[in-house]
């Protein structure tokens, strides 16, 4: 066996961003199994949605939905059902997705993101945390879309929706959160859906768009206004002062306040037509140039490479030496194998040839 010292030089650190597209229809969060894949819990705090009835072996859970209410929202004090697991679960996900500000005090979520500045907050969120298995390392930015129906009718939620995505978030991401990147949630729609005489708005690429919540890339949180079923939505027949946000056909603020936070997962789920997005895995690779000189394996210390004191190779004194390599060990500096890359076919090996052989190390 012949070893041969690394240098700095013979290594390089690379990274691979892998992406995988995730599409969930409506037909899977309620409905194809008679809600059969929604798992309730006996703390009521937050709402799981499985691809497969969620008792079967073969189920994968995909995301969970909560709702939260800051006690600085004027619908807290009107809040009769579950006021304080609300107000937990909201300062809980702030602490942990927007961290804190100068005073020690939790900072709200932000509609742009801009925390210097102040602006509008989003005190009532419905929450979504998509699950590791789906979002993996982070959710690509700029591939996010969510289709929800608005409706008046509770019966009938997808006459009219509004799609809510991360649009231009690329260059526009914010990475003022412990949590990592975030991006802001745009609504637009085809027909006339959202309120035009909403403040709530930003222009983006030459068109408006409403705001509708943050998209957490990193810790794979989706943020909610629920402001997408009341006050962004056009009056006129389909937002906040008609919208059957239940089957009690009372609107979202009434629902917030007075059902349970399963209530208004089940309610969520009611009105989701489709969400998608594209994962990310991040592959990081030390790649090894094992670089073979002229001068150098040319023999080999194998036993069997040598018969009765003769290399068993040469014919005659002056015929060249010939080995052959078959693999390439990495070793640490106390000289422990660490890595073993095996060669697809044994490569000739003379004092004429000269080889770099590139070694990828994924982890």
């Amino acid at each position: 066996m012949t070893y041969k010292a690394l240098k700095d030089k013979d290594s390089v650190s690379a990274r691979t961003l892998l992406h995988e597209a995730i599409p969930l229809t409506g037909t899977i969060v309620s409905g194809t199994y008679s809600d059969n894949n929604i798992k309730n819990y006996s703390h009521a705090m937050f709402q799981s949605v499985y691809d497969y009835p969620y008792l079967s072996s073969s189920a994968n859970h995909i995301f969970d939905i909560t709702v939260g209410i800051d006690t600085r929202s004027s619908l807290y004090s009107s809040v009769t059902s579950q006021q304080s697991k609300k107000k937990n679960i909201y300062n809980q996900m702030a602490q942990v997705l927007m961290g804190y500000d100068a005073t020690g005090s939790v900072q709200r979520f932000d509609e742009d993101g801009d925390l210097i500045a102040g602006g509008n907050k989003i005190n009532e969120a419905i929450i979504v945390p998509f699950s590791r298995l789906l979002s993996k390392d982070e959710i690509k930015k700029e591939t996010f879309e969510l289709t929800l129906g608005v409706s008046a009718s509770y019966s009938s939620p997808f006459g009219n929706t509004i799609t809510i995505s991360d649009i231009n978030a690329a260059s526009e991401y914010r990475a003022n959160s412990p949590a990592g990147e975030y991006g802001i949630l745009y609504a637009t729609a085809s027909n006339q859906e959202l309120n035009t005489a909403s403040t709530h708005t930003a222009s983006v690429n030459g068109s408006i768009y409403w705001y509708a919540g943050l998209l957490f890339y990193q810790a794979g949180i989706m943020v909610l206004s629920s402001s997408v079923f009341g006050s962004q939505l056009n009056t006129a027949g389909i937002g906040a002062a008609s919208l059957q946000y239940n089957a009690g056909l009372e609107d979202i603020n009434a629902a917030l306040t007075g059902s349970q936070i399963s209530a208004s997962a089940n309610d969520f789920r009611h009105r989701i037509k489709n969400v998608q997005f594209n994962n990310t895995t991040e592959l990081n690779s030390s790649i090894y140039f094992c670089r073979i000189h002229h001068n150098e394996f040319n023999y080999s210390s194998n036993p069997t490479y040598v018969e009765n004191s003769k290399i068993r190779v040469k014919n005659r004194s002056t015929d060249d030496p010939v080995s052959y390599i078959t693999t390439v060990g990495l070793y640490n500096d106390s000289n422990e194998l660490m890595a073993v890359a095996k060669l697809s076919e044994p490569l000739k090996k003379t004092p004429s040839t000269e080889y770099t052989l590139r070694v990828r190390l994924d982890y």
